[in-house]
């Protein structure tokens, strides 16, 4: 990798940011990147855009420029093409914050996974792979809010948008030689849809383990607490584990039927934390529960004799949709989550989210696909060396 920084536009004004609207209202395809401190924050800090396109490279200062509408606009603009690695978490920061919703987008990881690369993979590791140059190693823990910026700095950060472009192009030829060019575009364009960052507010209580095990009364407590400690922490724009470990919370949740001096006498709970919200934790446990705070407690199902069978059927499903996926060299990571057969098995609205993509269905086949919309019915036999699944 060359030491030499890439020619580049610095823009730290809002003159300076409409002038780069100005020059670049007839690109037809913009690559960028994002650096950002989330650390001991609860919202994080946009530090720079990194933007290539056309008509060269620009580094967009957010901290200096708070009014990011004309780059916005660009993104929301289906005629363009934006091209990211691993833009979930760019395109995400920019809908919490602005309510952006892109539009036409082409992420290389995504992409990548349709042409035999495991998903996801680093963007230096597919640099490598499909354009043959090494990167450096990466600047993920310097401060980006630092002014002005070192040379080490507006290298890495350009590195990030300089082979865009040529990833888009590498990938996209490979794409359209195997067919699945299509595939790869509908699944990028997952991330330009309003739906794909809605986030269930009791998601953390939905995803615990701990609400599974918990009785109802407890499980009610362990809601109060995650929206607490998240309410908090907006607040005072604070990380949640520094308002409240996550580690504490199974202790807490274990301990506080005990009341406030069992908790106190309690040397797996932070004594410090007890006398400073004990009195707050015993009231959220004894508040008489809401309507709505008992149908989501008990939307989460306590384990069962069943849930023996229904491991062994959803690995047997888990490694069918692998199988499959290896065929196609798709990555099998791209298709769905290891976890995603159970989730899809509580919850129509993520059997609807996963299932309900085209290229999956294709992939999968209709058979796949009707054993996990009858997942509830399915049954496994095995005979004469033949396992067969049967949905009755």
């Amino acid at each position: 990798m060359s030491d030499t920084i890439a020619a580049h536009t610095f823009i730290n004004t809002p003159a300076g940011l409409e002038s780069f609207a100005e020059e670049c209202k007839d690109i037809k395809w913009m690559g960028f990147d994002t650096e950002f401190i989330g650390e001991k924050r609860y919202f994080t800090l946009l530090c720079l855009i990194q933007i290539s396109c056309e008509h060269g490279y620009y580094l967009l200062d957010p901290i200096a420029v708070k009014d990011l509408t004309p780059f916005l606009e660009i993104l929301e603009d289906p005629s363009v093409i934006k091209i990211t690695h691993a833009g979930d978490n760019d395109y995400r920061l920019l809908y919490q914050q602005f309510g952006t919703v892109p539009k036409n987008i082409f992420d290389t990881q995504v992409a990548a996974g349709f042409i035999g690369h495991r998903y996801p993979t680093s963007f230096a590791k597919l640099v490598e792979a499909e354009v043959g140059d090494r990167l450096g190693k990466g600047y993920a823990v310097t401060d980006w809010t630092q002014r002005p910026m070192s040379d080490k700095q507006v290298k890495y950060a350009l590195n990030d948008v300089i082979y865009l472009r040529k990833l888009y192009d590498t990938i996209t030829a490979q794409l359209e030689k195997n067919g699945r060019l299509s595939w790869a575009t509908e699944e990028c364009n997952l991330m330009g849809e309003d739906e794909y960052y809605y986030r269930n507010p009791n998601h953390e209580f939905l995803n615990s383990n701990l609400a599974r095990s918990s009785r109802t009364k407890e499980r009610v407590f362990l809601i109060r607490l995650y929206e607490w400690r998240r309410a908090t922490a907006e607040e005072k724009n604070y990380s949640k584990e520094m308002i409240l470990q996550s580690k504490v919370i199974g202790q807490l949740v274990r301990g506080v039927r005990g009341g406030k001096e069992a908790m106190l006498e309690s040397r797996r709970l932070p004594n410090r934390t007890i006398k400073r919200y004990g009195d707050m934790f015993m009231d959220m446990y004894n508040k008489p529960a809401t309507e709505e705070e008992l149908a989501v407690a008990k939307s989460v199902q306590r384990p069962s004799q069943d849930d023996e069978e229904d491991d062994m059927l959803v690995e047997l499903l888990y490694l069918i949709m692998k199988y499959r996926a290896n065929e196609a060299n798709i990555s099998h990571s791209l298709v769905m989550p290891r976890n995603a057969i159970r989730r899809m098995k509580q919850d129509a609205a993520v059997r609807q989210s996963i299932l309900g993509s085209g290229w999956r269905g294709e992939l999968l086949g209709e058979d796949f696909l009707n054993w996990v919309r009858n997942f509830d019915d399915l049954t496994m036999k095995i005979e004469g060396g033949k396992i067969a699944l049967m949905a009755d």
